[in-house]
């Protein structure tokens, strides 16, 4: 994987490019109106000096070579609509983390987040060759759960008291995966049925409308 390099994934329904410090007014509009969208995140952006940390701990990630975070832009509304990253990017293991994903409420639902994830998987799997991708999330956060089972994730297991969450309690992780072999046998094809996906694609100098707040 290239760090440097500024990757564009994109199908009919949805664009997904390299986060950056700009892209704070494009998305701090959802710390303001809709906070709860973090109540499960290990990194918080539920007010706008957060959203700031959030992106900034994001490219730092990039930076050290272990993270890459994408801005999420809906086509069909034309609207920016989210976040998600790949991190704990092993490339010696071909492993990588896919999560630290969220969308605003109006964009939940629609059949953007399996696009998301069709471009995303197909990325890691197809062009960094990577053989496993790793989910995680709070073992009570079960939207969140559903989401990943309904794409195909296998559930590994609980991780017990693995963490502290934001109110300062302890967290038990759950821990999901896609394997390669499951990528081509199975996950592309169910999600290529759920929605009209087309290839990704990797551009440059890409201009996405920037957000009316």
């Amino acid at each position: 994987m290239n760090f440097n390099e500024e990757y564009i994934l994109e199908n009919d329904r949805v664009i997904l490019t390299s986060l950056k410090r700009d892209d704070l007014d494009n998305l701090v509009h959802f710390s303001v109106n809709e906070p709860e969208l973090w109540k499960y995140s290990l990194i918080q952006a539920s007010t706008p000096e957060k959203m700031k940390i959030y992106i900034d701990k994001a490219i730092e990630g990039r930076n050290n070579k272990n993270t890459y975070a994408f801005t999420v832009y809906d086509k069909r509304t034309n609207q920016f609509a989210g976040s998600t990253r790949f991190y704990d990017i092993q490339i010696e293991n071909a492993t990588l983390q896919l999560g630290y994903t969220w969308y605003g409420k109006e964009f939940q639902g629609t059949g953007l987040n399996k696009n998301c994830k069709y471009l995303l998987l197909q990325f890691a799997f197809d062009t960094l060759k990577m053989e496993r991708v790793e989910f995680r999330a709070d073992n009570e956060n079960q939207r969140s759960i559903n989401a990943m089972k309904s794409i195909g994730c296998v559930i590994e297991g609980v991780l017990r008291s693995n963490s502290y969450k934001p109110n300062g309690e302890r967290r038990d992780s759950i821990v999901l995966s896609i394997l390669k072999d499951e990528w081509n046998n199975t996950v592309k094809h169910r999600l290529k049925e759920s929605q009209p996906l087309t290839a990704p694609t990797q551009k440059a100098g890409f201009g996405v409308p920037k957000a009316v707040l």
